[in-house]
C-alpha cells in the first residue's frame, strides 16, 4: 500500500481500523527515505530500522535535541554533538506516541531561507530538484511534499516554516510565540524563534499543535494559558461570520503577478465561503525587513558567542585560536549574521539601530494589534515568487532577505501563522516552471484555534483543484 498518499489521521485510522501495522508504516517511510534521500538531501541523520514501532513517524528538524541522537543545526561547529538532554517538543511528541524519525537538513543554524546553507549539502525541492525548497526549515518541507514521512518538526523565527510550506506545497503551522517550549532547541533568535509543524493537512498540524504545545517551566517566555482545541471545529465548511482582513501593503508590487493571482483567486473563494472581507493597512509593514535584520543579527550574535570550539562546539586541529575555529567551522551566512549583530550592539551602534528597531518593533505590533480589533484573521501572499533556482540569489543575501517580506512581520508580532496549498504559478525565469503557492492566514495573540479553522475549511473546499503531484513523490 502507498502510505505516503495518506495523512497522519487516515494513517492512524487504518491501524486502528486493522488495514495496516505502526510498523508496516514505519518501514515504508524508512525506505522511501532511504531511497530519496540522495536526490533531494532532506536528511542529515536518517531514520533507523526499528523493531516493535508503536506509533507514527514524525521527522525532526536537525535543530530540536534528543538524548543520544547526533543534533548538528547543519553546522560543522556541532558535527559530532550528541545532546544529554531532550528538547520539550520533542519529549511531548513521544510521550504522545509519535516516532521521532530521523533529523532533517536545514539552513545552518536555522539561518538563510532556501536549504543552501548546510554544512552537508543543499535541499532539493521534489518540486522541481533544480530549485530551493525554501528554509531554514528545508529538509522538513522537502521530506513531507516528497512523501518521505507524514509530517515533520520545524522551527519559525522568520519565515522558517511558512515559506517553505509554500513553495513545497504542503501545510505549515507556527503557533504564536511561546506557545510551544524552546527548552532544547538550539537557539537562533531567542525573541522570535518558534516551533511548529509540516504536515499533508490541517488537522495534521492540530493533532502536534494539541501533543506538543502548552506551559513549560523550562522556558521562561512559555506561556501559561491551556492549550486545547474544540472539536467542533473540523466539522464546519463555512465561513460565515468570520472577518478576513486583506492589508493593502502585502499587494503592493513587487510580487509576481502569478501569485498574487492565486491570492486574489483564494480570497474571493473565501468570500463564496461566506466569509466577509475587509479592506485593512498595516502601514508599518514596509519597515519589518530592515527591523526584522537587525534585531535577529544581535540576537544570533549573543546566541552564537558559545561557539568557539573551546567551550562548545568542535575546533579545528590544533585550535586553540577561538577565530580560527570560527572561522573555520562556521558557514558564511553564521558569519555575516554575526558580525552585523555584533556591529549593532557596539557602543554607539546600540542606540542608533537596536534601540530604534526595537521601538518600530513595538509599532508594528500595534499595527496587528488595531487590526485584530476589526477582523477574526488576516490574509496574505506567503512569499512574492515561487522557489528559485538553486544558486540564483546565492551571492545577492539583500534579494532572498527580501523574500520573508510577507512572513517576518508577524514574527515580529508573536502572531501564529498557518499556510495551505492554493495553487501554482510559473517561475519568473525563462522556464516558466508551474511551482506551489501558499496562502498565508494569520490570527491575534493565542488566535491558533481560529487560524487553524479557517485554514481547514479553505483545504476542504480547495483540495479538489490541487491534483497536481512533486516529481519525487
Amino acid at each position: 500500500m502507498e502510505f505516503k498518499d495518506f495523512s497522519l489521521i487516515e494513517l492512524d485510522e487504518m491501524v486502528r481500523a486493522g488495514k495496516a501495522t505502526y510498523q508496516e508504516i514505519y518501514d515504508y517511510f524508512c525506505a522511501r527515505s532511504e531511497k530519496y534521500n540522495d536526490v533531494l538531501g532532506a536528511y542529515i541523520t536518517l531514520p533507523e530500522e526499528k523493531n516493535e514501532v508503536k506509533g507514527l513517524p514524525v521527522a525532526v528538524k536537525d535543530l530540536f535535541c534528543e538524548v543520544g541522537v547526533r543534533t548538528t543545526a547543519a553546522s560543522k561547529m556541532l558535527e559530532n554533538f550528541v545532546p544529554p538532554y531532550e528538547s520539550t517538543v520533542t519529549e511531548r511528541m513521544k510521550k504522545s506516541g509519535f516516532i521521532a524519525f530521523g533529523k532533517t537538513n536545514l539552513d545552518e543554524f536555522a539561518m538563510g531561507g532556501s536549504g543552501e546553507n548546510s554544512a552537508f549539502g543543499a535541499t532539493k525541492n521534489p518540486w522541481d530538484t533544480t530549485r530551493i525548497p525554501g528554509g531554514s526549515s528545508s529538509g522538513s518541507a522537502a521530506a513531507v511534499a516528497a512523501g518521505l514521512v507524514p509530517a515533520a518538526l520545524g522551527t519559525d523565527t522568520g519565515g522558517s516554516i511558512r515559506q517553505p510550506a509554500s513553495m513545497c506545497g504542503v501545510v505549515g503551522f507556527k503557533p504564536g510565540y511561546g506557545r510551544n517550549s524552546r527548552a532544547g532547541v538550539i537557539a537562533m533568535a531567542s525573541s522570535l524563534d518558534c516551533p511548529g509543524y509540516f504536515t499533508k493537512t490541517v488537522r495534521d498540524s492540530g493533532w502536534l499543535y494539541e501533543a506538543t504545545a502548552g506551559h513549560d517551566s523550562k522556558d521562561a517566555t512559555s506561556l501559561m494559558e491551556p492549550v486545547k482545541l474544540n472539536p467542533d471545529i473540523w466539522q464546519k465548511t463555512r465561513l460565515d461570520g468570520v472577518k478576513v482582513g486583506v492589508p493593502q501593503e502585502y499587494f503592493a508590487d513587487g510580487t509576481d503577478a502569478g501569485v498574487r493571482e492565486n491570492i486574489e483567486k483564494t480570497i474571493e473563494k473565501m468570500r463564496d465561503l461566506g466569509a466577509e472581507i475587509v479592506d485593512i493597512s498595516l502601514p508599518h509593514t514596509k519597515e519589518g525587513i530592515s527591523v526584522y535584520y537587525i534585531i535577529c543579527p544581535a540576537e544570533v550574535a549573543t546566541n552564537m558567542a558559545r561557539y568557539d570550539g573551546l567551550r562548545f562546539g568542535e575546533k579545528v586541529e590544533n585550535g586553540n585560536d577561538i577565530v580560527a575555529n570560527r572561522s573555520a567551522l562556521l558557514g558564511k551566512e553564521v558569519q555575516r549574521r554575526s558580525l552585523v549583530g555584533s556591529f549593532v550592539l557596539s557602543a554607539g551602534s546600540y542606540e542608533e539601530y537596536y534601540q530604534k528597531a526595537s521601538l518600530v518593533r513595538e509599532l508594528i505590533r500595534d499595527d496587528f494589534r488595531k487590526a485584530f480589533e476589526k477582523v477574526d484573521v488576516i490574509v496574505t501572499p506567503t512569499a512574492p515568487t515561487v522557489a528559485w533556482k538553486i544558486g540564483e540569489k546565492g551571492d545577492d543575501p539583500m534579494a532572498a532577505y527580501l523574500e520573508d517580506v510577507f512572513t517576518v512581520p508577524a514574527s515580529l508580532a508573536g502572531l501564529p501563522g498557518l499556510v495551505i496549498p492554493v495553487g501554482y504559478a510559473a517561475s519568473s525565469d525563462v522556464e516558466k516552471r508551474e511551482m506551489p503557492v501558499g496562502i498565508q492566514i494569520l490570527g491575534p495573540v493565542l488566535g491558533e484555534e481560529k487560524v487553524l479553522e479557517v485554514g481547514h475549511i479553505l483545504e476542504q473546499s480547495l483540495k479538489d483543484s490541487l491534483t497536481k503531484k512533486p516529481e519525487i513523490f
